[in-house]
């Protein structure tokens, strides 16, 4: 098993389905009346969150109490940061303090990589700039596993943002890894121009929503981050919504078996209308229950199996 987990470009197919498998074991707890394993009884997991987090933070932290390990929450806020206390410095405090494991979700591309330079421990990239979200794509795939019953040969289509989206860069990487045909849809200003089927092959670009939605397994919907724009990316929220949301009519025209996937948290009415995200296709609240069993999965693998 790797040492640390900062990309999607990091798993080999091998490795992936290893974690998706023993992700599988582990949801297996959650319906025990104990839900906890004493596999890292003794380690420490701390959770560095440079950015606010609902679900990636708690997830993060339920997976490592399941497992039995302690658990370091670290805020920017109120914190030696809010000092100017850079990030080399935060490292080597939680080197001193003796953390097995680091989750960390940071502004900056590239931050999980140069803090994994500082710490003896394993470093887990929990979303850095606008770069990736390993972990999401991994609990993206284990649920289109779990609801299709397989990875290879299925066709995704990734909506919205692409641009500004660690999660679709992420998603690309692992499901091209794992065998799945990966369409980006979107408006051509939102596309950025180095994802290519060089980088991951398989991989396609359209601009047309509707065009694509009857040959799809799978339309992940992501969200329109506005706090990362900076300029205009598109007319207006009603016409992105006309042309790129997935609203009633659109879900109908996909095939019978499909499946709406979406990262969270959702604009309701933009990007996706309540109508496709309550129904019985989402998978949205799958996603957050499978995110603590994948989590947990990579937590057991990186510290489980190594002596230190």
């Amino acid at each position: 098993m790797i040492r640390h987990l900062l990309s999607g470009a990091d798993l080999d197919a091998d490795t992936a389905t290893l974690v998706l498998d023993t992700a599988a074991e582990m949801a297996t707890v959650a319906g025990r009346e104990v839900k906890k394993l004493p596999a890292l009884r003794g380690r420490t997991v701390v959770n560095l969150f440079y950015e606010d987090s609902t679900r990636t933070r708690i997830s993060f932290e339920a997976a490592a109490k399941r497992l039995s390990a302690d658990v370091i929450n670290f805020s920017a806020k109120g914190s030696s940061v809010a000092k100017g206390e850079s990030l080399k410095d935060t490292a080597l405090t939680l080197q001193a303090m003796g953390a097995d494991a680091v989750v960390v979700r940071h502004p900056a591309s590239g931050a999980p990589h140069r803090l994994a330079d500082w710490v003896d421990g394993s470093v887990v990239n929990a979303g850095d700039g606008t770069h990736e979200h390993p972990t999401q794509a991994l609990l993206d795939a284990y649920t289109m596993r779990s609801r299709l019953g397989r990875l290879a040969g299925l066709h995704v289509a990734i909506v919205g943002d692409v641009l500004h989206s660690r999660v679709a860069r992420s998603n690309v990487l692992l499901l091209s890894t794992l065998g799945a045909k990966v369409t980006l849809v979107g408006p051509p200003t939102l596309i950025p121009r180095d994802i290519s089927p060089a980088l991951a092959p398989g991989t396609d670009v359209s601009y047309d929503l509707d065009t694509v939605l009857p040959s799809v397994d799978v339309v992940m919907m992501l969200r329109v981050q506005r706090e990362r724009m900076s300029d205009s990316y598109f007319p207006s929220a009603r016409e992105y919504a006309r042309r790129y949301g997935l609203d009633g009519p659109r879900m109908r025209r996909l095939p019978e078996h499909a499946i709406v996937m979406h990262p969270g948290p959702m604009n309701r009415g933009m990007e996706i209308t309540p109508e496709v995200a309550d129904s019985s296709r989402s998978t949205i609240v799958e996603q957050v229950a499978n995110g603590v069993s994948v989590r947990m999965a990579v937590l057991y693998l990186l510290l489980g199996g190594n002596n230190r």
